[in-house]
């Protein structure tokens, strides 16, 4: 398995028979490099959505229509893409479950807001969501953009993650003490990456916090486009 970061909350996973695509965002992302593009979505079997804010959505159209990957997320997002031209999705909801390939993904719940920019303000466009992704004898907990909550204790009991791939730059999620102290209470992780972090300068730009607060677990530090084979 290669986790694959693309900067911010976007991630390239190799995982099983599959290439999953979650919340890609390439042309304004600060931290990817034009020349990345191309290969940051290279033979992508599935793209997932875990929310409607433009820095996970604004490339969404133009890459399922690139790489004819369908799209999965929550339902009332799914339905303003496909408005915009989608033509394959997937509208799902908290506590369900798909298969692409050998790879199961379940909706998680997430702490958070959801919604694009219309021509007279915001549109809703369901909840926020985080997701469970299930291969190869791993289970990854990827948060989605959250703050620390109390659902987090059955999600751990119940999935038992053994990843998990954490927002953690402050200001609009958990900063890295916040999300130490969830991973340590709520989870048993043999390994977190943490994201949402470096790209602006109101977020934090090191995982130090996060390292301290988690003696025993492996934190990575991700690198744009450099796999973390797990």
């Amino acid at each position: 398995m290669n986790i694959i970061w693309l900067g911010h909350g976007s991630f390239r996973i190799e995982i099983e028979d599959q290439v999953l695509l979650i919340d890609p965002w390439l042309k304004d992302n600060p931290m990817l490099d034009e020349q990345h593009y191309a290969e940051a979505i290279k033979g992508a079997t599935q793209i997932l959505v875990t929310h409607g804010h433009f820095d996970h959505t604004a490339d969404i159209a133009d890459i399922a229509s690139r790489t004819n990957a369908p799209v999965a997320g929550m339902v009332e997002l799914m339905g303003w893409l496909e408005s915009k031209g989608v033509a394959q999705t997937t509208g799902f909801n908290k506590g369900g479950t798909i298969r692409t390939g050998e790879v199961a993904i379940t909706m998680v719940p997430a702490s958070h807001s959801s919604s694009v920019e219309g021509d007279n303000g915001p549109i809703y466009t369901g909840m926020e969501t985080g997701f469970m992704i299930s291969g190869e004898g791993h289970t990854i907990y990827h948060s989605g953009d959250t703050a620390i909550m109390a659902d987090m204790d059955w999600m751990g009991d119940y999935h038992k993650p053994d990843i998990g791939i954490l927002s953690a730059g402050g200001h609009f999620t958990m900063d890295m003490a916040q999300a130490a102290y969830a991973a340590k209470r709520y989870f048993n992780f043999k390994t977190v990456i943490p994201c949402h972090y470096r790209t602006f300068d109101a977020l934090e730009q090191s995982a130090q916090a996060l390292t301290d607060g988690l003696p025993g677990v492996d934190v990575v530090e991700p690198q744009v486009m450099q796999p973390i084979t797990v």
